[in-house]
């Protein structure tokens, strides 16, 4: 194949890659929003994280569930050699379900408050679970200098379709463990 040839093919694919990530934030946006409001950025062990969000419909939706969750994703910085990549693994999920399935109207528009706990590292109970044990090996990969865990609160409506969903990152201080 002609060296031409090749560098059109690419740049066909990446174009068509575009477009495709182009329609989908477009029927998003067209379908409806939430807008996620977080007044404290930072929490300790055991906190509640409250807050609120808008939920905005411009079309029916077909909901499935409407869902606030915790998220903590650990990062993990790989070098070998020159090349640099970075390893994600879901390492923490809690969610709260706030509406189970329902249908949405066109110009529906509704405030929604939602409480949810953060890890309380300090509670036995919370220790011996499964959750609190990946938890403990998570942060004990933690004296590397390339691990980290990120934390997000994210709202969600779960939809027939493309979802509508709204995150915001906070800074948890889970304290000392064993």
């Amino acid at each position: 194949m002609p060296e031409n040839t090749l560098l059109i093919i690419i740049c066909a694919v990446l174009a068509l890659l575009l477009i495709g990530v182009v329609v989908y934030f477009v029927m998003r946006f067209l379908r409806g929003s939430i807008k996620l409001t977080i007044p404290q950025a930072s929490f300790g062990a055991g906190q509640v994280i409250s807050g609120s969000f808008d939920l905005v419909t411009k079309k029916a939706i077909q909901g499935n569930q409407l869902i606030v969750s915790l998220r903590g994703v650990k990062e993990t910085e790989i070098r070998d050699g020159d090349k640099k990549r970075t390893r994600r693994d879901e390492i923490y999920c809690d969610q709260i379900t706030l509406e189970n399935a329902r249908e949405y109207p066109g110009g529906y528009f509704a405030k929604y408050d939602f409480q949810i706990s953060t890890p309380n590292m300090q509670s036995p109970e919370f220790m011996k679970s499964g959750i609190g044990q990946t938890l403990v090996s998570a942060f004990s990969l933690l004296s590397d200098r390339h691990t980290r865990i990120k934390w997000r609160v994210e709202a969600r409506l779960d939809s027939k379709g493309i979802d509508l969903a709204a995150s915001k990152s906070v800074q948890l201080n889970l304290g000392q463990f064993q």
